[in-house]
Order: structure tokens, then C-alpha cells, then sequence
């Protein structure tokens, strides 16, 4: 009978520590440091492509023979 109590009452701690809110992640990783070079990469290809779409844009437009403002 003393093994069904255990049981029960194991059971019922692991319920009520299962519906417990989750911690949040932590903020800083010991990957931050390798992943902050790939996002600065990934930024700076997001600027060079702008800048292309803005320039083929422009030639573009020159080739129509448009002005620009």
C-alpha cells in the first residue's frame, strides 16, 4: 500500500511542476560570439544588394532615356 502512495503522490508533483511556466531562454549563448560575424555578413549582403537593385534601377531608367529628378 506505502508503493501506491509514493506513486500517487510522485505523480501529482510531477503534474503540478509540468503545468509550471517554462523559464525564459537565456539571453546571451556561449554561440554568440561565433554566430555575431555571420549576421554582420548577412547584413552587409543585404545592404550590397540594395545598392545593386538601386544601380540596375538607374541604368535602367538611363537606357529608357528617363530623368531622374
Amino acid at each position: 500500500m506505502g508503493h501506491w502512495k509514493f506513486s500517487t503522490l510522485s505523480l501529482s508533483v510531477l503534474f503540478i511542476l509540468s503545468c509550471a511556466a517554462p523559464e525564459p531562454p537565456p539571453k546571451k549563448t556561449v554561440f554568440d560570439p561565433l554566430l555575431q560575424p555571420i549576421q554582420r555578413a548577412k547584413d552587409v549582403q543585404i545592404t550590397v544588394d540594395k545598392q545593386a537593385e538601386e544601380t540596375r534601377k538607374a541604368l535602367e531608367s538611363q537606357e529608357r532615356g528617363e530623368t531622374s529628378p
